[in-house]
């Protein structure tokens, strides 16, 4: 592993888990690139939260990744991005940051149907960005929506094919099929660990539309619009940190993401996000 002195990362964040799922695919495009992942267990799930509150974690963790060596920021959580992306890059006008917009212009130019449907957080709904892409790209369009209640937490546990993983998505997925859907948006970066299970209940008919691949192509091109790009002669570094449970995470990677990987802890005080080493003082 590479020493802090020497770790120039792409910095991606989340609440918890979910953020692997872009993380996997930056990490599929990008190889050559070092990524600092931060999950926010200590918070998850940010769906539920007010605006102000994911802001202010968000511009914490920010600033934590950005002391580390950050020179791009990913904010691979589309509850973040909904409350806190405007406000960060006003906050840090020097830090390029590519966030998570719901991928309803694709589904809604494909539709044969006129009928789409939308999985993500109350937050993400409550967003002046989810709002915002809707009045652009789906007039004309119908779009039905669920929150798909406990599966953020299921996720985090790692209950990725259980009879209440089941459950919360038969409830969200039945009446949207019965209605006409051909398309379902993953408006959660979690949900993507349960495309098996989304394909299965939707059925052969119905696209499932993942944003990761179109959020790690608009990483390569902020990079390459700087000059930043790594050379593609070595493999990038990951570390991990959570404010959470760092073994349980550790012991998720390989089903999540397909890779083992130390992870570290950070710790909330108060406001502010000190890592392990700050920890030891009294």
């Amino acid at each position: 592993m590479k020493s802090w002195a020497t770790f120039s990362p792409i910095g991606v964040f989340d609440s918890g888990v979910g953020g692997l799922s872009v993380l996997r695919e930056i990490r599929r495009q990008l190889p050559a690139e070092d990524l600092l992942f931060v999950a926010d267990q200590a918070h998850v799930p940010y769906g539920p939260r007010s605006l102000s509150q994911v802001r202010d974690f968000s511009r914490e963790i920010t600033n934590y990744l950005l002391s580390r060596g950050a020179r791009l920021i990913v904010v691979a959580c589309n509850t973040a991005s909904a409350a806190a992306l405007r406000y960060l890059r006003e906050a840090f006008p020097e830090t390029p940051f590519v966030g998570m917009e719901p991928a309803i212009k694709p589904a809604a130019e494909g539709t044969r149907s006129g009928i789409v449907g939308v999985l993500a957080t109350p937050a993400t709904f409550q967003g002046e960005l989810y709002n915002s892409v809707v009045e652009r790209f789906a007039r004309g369009v119908t779009v039905l929506t669920d929150t798909c209640d406990g599966l953020v937490a299921q996720i985090e546990r790692g209950e990725l094919d259980t009879p209440e993983t089941r459950r919360i998505l038969e409830k969200a997925l039945r009446p949207m099929v019965e209605h006409g859907v051909d398309s379902v948006v993953l408006g959660c970066t979690h949900y993507p660990f349960v495309i098996p299970l989304i394909e299965e209940i939707a059925g052969p008919e119905v696209e499932v539309i993942d944003p990761a691949p179109a959020v790690a192509r608009q990483v390569g091109r902020v990079l390459d619009s700087r000059g930043l790009r790594k050379p593609e002669s070595t493999l990038g570094a990951v570390q991990y940190l959570t404010t959470g449970d760092h073994a349980k995470l550790s012991a998720l990677l390989p089903r999540l993401i397909g890779e083992s990987g130390q992870v570290e802890r950070l710790y909330w005080e108060g406001c502010k996000l000190l890592d392990t080493i700050a920890k030891v003082s009294p």
